[in-house]
């Protein structure tokens, strides 16, 4: 049954887009996040459906799509330019088998990312891709949160959402990064969005989905998850107008919170301090080491998977009450081809100190422009000029509490985020144009129907 309604819907889509080709975008954003063809059992299982749905919105934006509007930026360009310098590393890689299968899945997330600011031509199709965007990860999010309420989540490594597969947006620090990345956006999509009608509405479900959002990395039992609800809630402290309120009920809430937190949760959080009581975080200091190491010897980088060459040996240190005093004991650990734990040595590793540098170039310049968009639109009162502010807010909130957590896991080439990125590029090139157009002809408003 599940297999019928998801192929109904995938296929309902496609014909759709026949009129609307933009449609097809939006189905492989939400196709490439949750991923139907492994929630699914039976036929859905056997197509390439995440491939048709991707060369379906490029026939569609080139064949069939207006073009009015479209513009290519130079963040793009490094968009591309980060591709092309993959693509080189790929093929000098130390292990060329993994190699290639990393790329096969991070060339698409990465030519998606340069395209879909092309197709984002106008304020309403912004809002749709945002919107989609919300409502597909939602779809990961809530069985994973309504899981942690009546089970616990399983702990680091076990909560299974849709599918029980640990890759992906489904791995446990992967989604609660995410997760937490994306409450500003279903905040604004639920108080701005224009596609949205019933205001109240959609309001209780942004505050049940964020709910939701922060039960992951209880759930995950990620350490990782509450590093960004951290930086989340001091973002939030900055944009707040009511700042003395807004701090007193954060407290409050993590006062009230922490006595229903499972008790293996509050001990993995314990080690955030100190790392050498815990062999996983013991095991991340040691990658990120050798990684630094080996980019000095490979300056030009690895190529996908490159660590799977690594070799090293650590201390672990474990502290255990005996009587009155406190007994420590210190052991050896030699792994192997461990993770790099680290979007940052991820990249560095992979892709070497040009790889970096461009990777750093794509990120940073899109926090600066978001920075830039709200300051200009800071002085504006009017609905439209508060709502582009808030976008802008919400993705630069967005984009940083990502940016902290992919210190702590390998999610450098991420799809979401950088669908993301391509959704900050849009709104700089839709608000831009909106802007000149106003000083030209202030009397031209563009009916919403003609965005579509």
């Amino acid at each position: 049954m599940r297999d019928l309604v998801l192929l109904a819907f995938i296929a309902a889509v496609m014909a759709m887009g026949l009129k609307r080709p933009f449609l097809w975008v939006l189905l492989y954003i939400y196709v490439d996040i949750v991923a139907p063809q492994k929630v699914a059992w039976g036929v859905l299982t056997q197509l390439s459906i995440s491939l048709v749905v991707f060369v379906l919105a490029f026939v569609g934006y080139f064949a069939l799509d207006s073009k009015k509007g479209s513009r290519f930026t130079g963040r793009q360009g490094l968009i591309l330019l980060f591709l092309l310098w993959c693509g080189m590393t790929t093929l000098w890689a130390d292990f060329q088998d993994s190699a290639w299968e990393k790329w096969d899945w991070v060339w698409k997330g990465l030519v998606f990312a340069a395209f879909l600011p092309l197709t984002l031509r106008t304020r309403l199709r912004v809002e749709a891709a945002a919107l989609v965007m919300v409502l597909s990860a939602a779809t990961i999010i809530i069985p994973a949160g309504i899981k942690t309420i009546f089970s616990g989540g399983g702990g680091y490594g076990n909560l299974a959402s849709l599918v029980a597969e640990n890759t992906g947006l489904y791995e446990g620090s992967t989604l609660s990064t995410v997760a937490v990345a994306m409450i500003p956006l279903v905040l604004w999509s639920a108080r701005w969005s224009t596609i949205v009608t019933e205001r109240r509405l959609a309001m209780v479900f942004a505050v049940a989905l964020c709910f939701a959002a922060l039960l992951v990395p209880v759930g995950t039992q990620t350490r990782t998850g509450l590093v960004c609800i951290g930086v989340l809630a001091v973002l939030s402290l900055r944009a707040s107008r009511h700042k003395l309120l807004y701090a007193g009920l954060a407290a409050a809430a993590m006062v009230v919170a922490i006595p229903f937190l499972p008790a293996s949760y509050t001990e993995r959080m314990g080690t955030i301090v100190d790392h050498q009581s815990d062999q996983s975080a013991s095991t991340r200091v040691a990658v990120w080491e050798w990684t630094w190491d080996y980019a000095k010897s490979h300056p030009l980088g690895g190529g996908f998977d490159a660590y799977r060459g690594n070799s090293f040996t650590y201390e672990t240190r474990e502290t255990e009450q005996v009587g009155g005093t406190s007994e420590v004991t210190y052991t050896e650990v030699t792994e192997s081809a461990r993770a790099y734990h680290s979007a940052y040595f991820e990249v560095l590793g992979e892709q070497g100190y040009v790889g970096i540098l461009i990777w750093f170039a794509i990120h940073l310049s899109g926090l600066w422009q978001m920075e830039r968009l709200r300051r200009r639109l800071a002085g504006r009162e009017d609905d439209e000029g508060r709502r582009w502010r808030a976008l802008a807010t919400a993705l630069q909130h967005g984009h940083i509490v990502y940016l902290v957590g992919a210190a702590f896991i390998g999610v450098g080439y991420q799809p979401f985020v950088f669908m993301m990125v391509g959704l900050e590029i849009a709104l700089v090139a839709v608000a831009r144009r909106e802007r000149g157009e106003e000083r030209a002809r202030p009397w031209l408003k563009e009916p919403e129907a003609a965005a579509t």
